[in-house]
């Protein structure tokens, strides 16, 4: 059967816009949609480059243009660590990544994010079952378009057969297909996945193999960490084994899950960076800039994720911080005329242009325009008693808000300061 292509959005009819019309695809990709049955020979699409660009890539061997397109099962241990390195190296080689958040990392705030500094991002959380079941949620929870590039799609699972299922849907429009391996949350624990498939490991292997055996893309897991270092070290290892192409660690157990009271172990993520051979990627901490040059120092992974601080802030990867981030260097920060009212403007802008679920866009709201609520808590309550949310209402708030005159500013480092601190001299 087939289906009509949304993957942009089913809101959406611009052909400029619809990522399956792309330049970027080959001829043959144009019939294919997200919800037929995949294509049994995707090389073409294993990420956002045409097939003659990939050809181009200077930095890669042929031996290692080939390895880029096939799945791993034809391919020896040595030879699954250089491919993980070549599609490294063929995205860019990301640091600055936007994490999987549910219902929060969509589209639209991808997009933001992109424009303030991030070099890639993952999807929200999908659910492998729901996913390959319902056409709906696969119209309203996974969209994309072609500058959403690098793409890690996310999804949970317990069953490997449904998580290939749902992989091969996603595998032409994305650059990693990502296994979640760290949700904390109760519905993880009652659904069997997330960081609760740590008690069954044998069956992570499963899930891991059954996608580097059978996808063109490659595979990406994130995980959290075990009480006992080995312990983290040795599942490491068995996913590296397994086929996972990249890790992701974050730095707490499953049971620490506040993030702002309980500090991510990065000398555990360390120790994993120094025991497997693929690119590593460390989450946890990251609320600015210098936490960004910090941790790839005392970790030495290959990128970072930051999740919560950039629902905040969407342009942290653009040098900008919070008043909270600067507490006790207030003096070395200037204004950077950019606020979170600036942002959440561009953000519905984004929304109009690449329509998500109007969750997504109130939660945002509420997590960009936090401190500014709590200065004006009226502004809040007429938001919070809108059942039905529109454009107009919303680009009202941040007016009516205006008009009452608040304003928080975001950061920036002020470099003239630090010119002095650092020389002694006045320039």
């Amino acid at each position: 059967m087939n289906f009509k292509p949304k993957i942009i959005s089913p809101r959406l009819s611009s052909l400029n816009s619809c990522f399956f019309i792309s330049k970027i695809l080959m001829a043959q990709t144009l019939t294919r949609t997200l919800h037929s049955d995949p294509p049994q020979d995707s090389e073409d699409v294993l990420c956002s480059d045409n097939a003659q660009q990939q050809e181009q890539e200077s930095s890669l061997s042929d031996t290692s243009s080939f390895i880029l397109g096939s799945p791993s099962r034809c391919l020896t241990g040595e030879a699954c660590i250089e491919r993980a390195w070549a599609h490294w190296a063929k995205l860019g080689r990301p640091k600055l990544i936007v994490a999987p958040m549910v219902d929060n990392s969509e589209l639209p705030f991808r997009m933001l994010c992109r424009k303030y500094g991030a070099e890639a991002a993952y999807t929200p959380m999908l659910h492998s079952r729901i996913f390959t079941e319902t056409e709906k949620y696969r119209n309203q929870e996974f969209t994309t378009c072609k500058e959403d590039r690098p793409l890690f799609v996310q999804f949970c699972a317990n069953d490997p057969d449904t998580l290939l299922d749902a992989a091969r849907r996603v595998e032409p429009f994305c650059d990693y297909v990502d296994i979640n391996l760290g949700c904390p949350q109760r519905i993880a624990r009652r659904g069997n996945y997330g960081a609760f498939l740590m008690d069954n490991l044998p069956l992570v292997k499963s899930l891991v193999e059954k996608l580097a055996q059978n996808l063109q893309v490659p595979v990406s897991c994130k995980i959290r960490v075990f009480r006992n270092l080995q312990d983290t070290i040795n599942y490491a290892k068995m996913l590296e084994d397994a086929g996972c192409s990249l890790l992701a660690v974050h730095g707490r157990t499953r049971d620490e899950k506040d993030g702002k009271k309980i500090r991510a172990d990065w000398n555990a993520i360390k120790a994993v960076k120094n025991a497997l051979r693929i690119p590593v990627l460390a989450n946890g901490n990251v609320r600015h800039m210098d936490d960004v040059q910090n941790c790839l120092q005392e970790t030495g992974c290959d990128g970072v994720l930051s999740a919560e601080s950039l629902l905040e802030n969407p342009a942290l990867f653009a040098g900008f911080r919070t008043a909270e981030c600067t507490v006790g260097c207030e003096e070395s920060h200037k204004d950077g005329n950019l606020d979170q009212a600036e942002l959440l403007v561009e953000y519905l802008k984004l929304c109009e242009k690449y329509p998500v679920p109007w969750r997504m866009i109130r939660s945002h709201v509420h997590k960009l325009m936090g401190e500014w609520f709590r200065i004006q808590p009226s502004v809040r309550e007429d938001l919070n008693a809108q059942s039905i949310l529109t454009f107009e209402f919303l680009y009202g708030i941040v007016d009516r808000l205006r008009e009452l005159g608040v304003r928080i500013p975001l950061y920036q480092k002020d470099t003239h300061v630090g010119k002095i601190s650092a020389d002694g001299l006045a320039s």
